[in-house]
């Protein structure tokens, strides 16, 4: 019996939470052939991978990204490929491209997510040549695409397409019964291609780009309760996922998104909220996320949160960072797109006064904990403020801290460049939440906010903070825990062929170096995109801690550097929810 890859002697690990051992693993036709505790015959084997001393693990799943802009024109994804993601979902916070040409889709992700509008218009319009769900899956399958790719359609995506982008975000339009019929029938198309469910968003502070509709929220939003019924029904009919954002400054709509997962006299409803995280401004709001979920669930409901299990480090150049957004001042900023009259305004003492006022406001629900003691300064042309927050540099001109700020970056605009925590601050708080059965682990937003953020090696810094409280005594997840909730449990739940390593799973794999899960995890670097016009994005780089990432079988990265097949052949493809290969024994041999 020969096999195309064998890998030697590592700690293999399953997806399904079960006892790590140390065996061999036999790989063929892109599927796992042979799961052994004695050595393979290696005789004809094209590939041994050496894992003595190795973690070999189901490739990790990212159920949270907004890669649909960058797959067009970079389809092998290799930033999170390098870090052992060889699962992705496109179509997140109610954005998708399988219905809205580059104009709209320019709109729609060029603010919110922080993708330059023009390169997501000429990404769109140079590669669409789908009109449907099916069509668009078959488009990406002629893509060279690198890690494995599921999806949600977007709400705002077929609004805009059915409605025009005007009229769907007005809150005193709804859509005609025609527009309805066309909306739903775009969402059952969805669901018979193998689309994971549906995302939408009713968080006010999403903006939009461009001219038209500058600064709208997202078209979703305006959704009212009827359309948003008739949509979620086909969810809950096939038991496809709602993926959704509340509306964080009214109680009652969370509630209700947690209420309705339970049915009651009609299908339980599959839904994933954004998102539970330890929130500087507010830190009591977390202690009631895991009791809610627990709450939902045990009247019968399928609620889950997603969460990202790390710090939530942001950068920022200049005032250019969503979490303005969310104020009415710093969305006045935001909403002017040309530097020489956003600066008059940002000069403008009225203004100022208006924002010391949003910024000294401690009431109400917020993201961004507005303390400028709290956000260093790591480059600006003038050196003496390097190193200082924007508080301190304040006491030092005797200013307020949010002239400091704003004076700073009058003069010098996207030169300053700043970083602060904003959530999961408190390690002891993150053991709690990646232990907690009501949360999902994931909420990267992969391919956006490329100047703000980098998160593509979460998976790997989870794993690092497991064995870390191992060392020093105080476990909270065995690694095999840890394992399956990064990959087997979210496959299970989404019901996509992923996230397992037995004999007949797919052979997507990562090799693990443990003694690399250090430190280097939390550095910074920056990368350029080449078809971003080579803007500079942030990247994770602790190539150390991954030896190998296989796709199908198919070696993508070794030791850091991408192999002859990543962006030249396709590697992984589209996995159609509702579809798994039936389930195989755990072992062989």
């Amino acid at each position: 019996m020969t096999y195309d890859t064998i890998i030697r002697n590592g700690r293999w690990f399953d997806g399904t939470g079960a006892p790590s051992q140390l065996r061999h693993v036999g790989i063929r036709d892109g599927r796992v052939a042979a799961v052994s505790a004695e050595p393979l015959d290696e005789t004809g084997c094209p590939d041994v991978v050496d894992a003595t001393g190795r973690w070999v693990l189901p490739g990790l799943i990212d159920i949270h990204t907004h890669y649909d802009i960058e797959v067009l024109d970079g389809p092998s994804l290799a930033e999170s490929l390098r870090h052992g993601v060889t699962t992705v979902f496109l179509g997140s916070c109610s954005l998708s491209t399988v219905h809205v040409g580059g104009s709209d889709a320019g709109d729609l992700f060029g603010r919110v997510e922080a993708i330059p509008r023009k390169h997501v218009l000429r990404a769109v319009d140079a590669h669409k040549n789908w009109s449907g769900p099916a069509d668009y899956v078959a488009a990406l399958e002629q893509l060279a695409l690198g890690p494995n790719l599921a999806a949600f359609i977007g709400h705002s995506d077929i609004r805009v397409a059915t409605m025009g982008l005007d009229r769907a975000t007005r809150a005193d339009v709804r859509p005609t019964r025609a527009e309805l019929d066309r909306m739903t029938n775009m969402v059952a198309d969805a669901i018979d291609a193998g689309f994971v469910g549906m995302s939408s968003q009713q968080l006010l502070f999403d903006k939009i780009d461009g001219e038209t509709c500058r600064s709208r929220t997202l078209p979703s939003t305006y959704a009212k309760p009827a359309e948003l019924r008739r949509l979620k029904t086909l969810l809950r009919r096939s038991g496809r996922v709602l993926q959704s954002g509340p509306d964080i400054s009214n109680p009652l709509n969370l509630l209700s998104q947690l209420a309705q997962s339970v049915g009651l006299f009609r299908a339980k409803l599959k839904t994933s909220l954004l998102s539970a995280a330890d929130i500087k401004a507010n830190p009591l709001a977390i202690r009631v996320a895991g009791p809610l979920a627990r709450l939902v669930n045990s009247l019968g409901g399928d609620f889950r949160w997603q969460h990202l299990p790390v710090p939530f480090e942001v950068y920022a150049d200049g005032i250019d960072l969503v979490v303005f957004e969310e104020f009415g001042s710093g969305a006045a900023a935001l909403h002017l797109s040309e530097e020489v009259a956003r600066n008059e305004l940002l000069r403008d003492e009225k203004y100022r006064r208006r924002f010391r006022k949003d910024y000294d406001t401690k009431f109400g629900t917020r993201v961004w904990h507005r303390d400028f003691f709290d956000a260093e300064i790591v480059a600006c042309p003038d050196p003496r403020v390097i190193g200082k927050t924007f508080g301190q540099v304040g006491l030092d001109r005797g200013l307020h801290p949010v002239d400091a700020f704003l004076d700073l970056v009058v003069e010098y605009g996207t030169a300053v460049r700043w970083r602060t925590t904003i959530s999961n601050h408190r390690p002891e708080v993150l053991r709690k939440l990646a232990a907690d059965p009501g949360i999902q682990l994931g909420f990267s937003d992969a391919g956006a906010h490329l100047r703000n953020m980098a998160f593509y090696n979460f998976g790997l810094r989870l794993l690092r903070h497991v064995v870390d409280a191992e060392r020093a005594g105080r476990p909270f997840l065995s690694v095999e825990q840890a394992v399956h909730r990064l990959t087997g449990e979210l496959a299970d739940w989404y019901d996509i062929d992923a996230g397992h390593l037995r004999v007949g799973d797919r052979a997507d794999v990562v090799v693990v170096n443990p003694d690399a899960l250090d430190d280097t995890l939390d550095g910074y670097a920056e990368s350029p995109v080449a078809q971003y016009g080579g803007l500079s994005r942030m990247v994770n780089r602790n190539d150390a801690a991954v030896d190998a990432v296989l796709v199908a079988g198919r070696a993508v990265f070794r030791a850091g550097e991408p192999t002859a097949l990543l962006g030249v052949q396709r590697t992984g493809q589209f996995l159609p929810a509702g579809r798994r290969s039936a389930a195989p024994a755990r072992a062989a041999g």
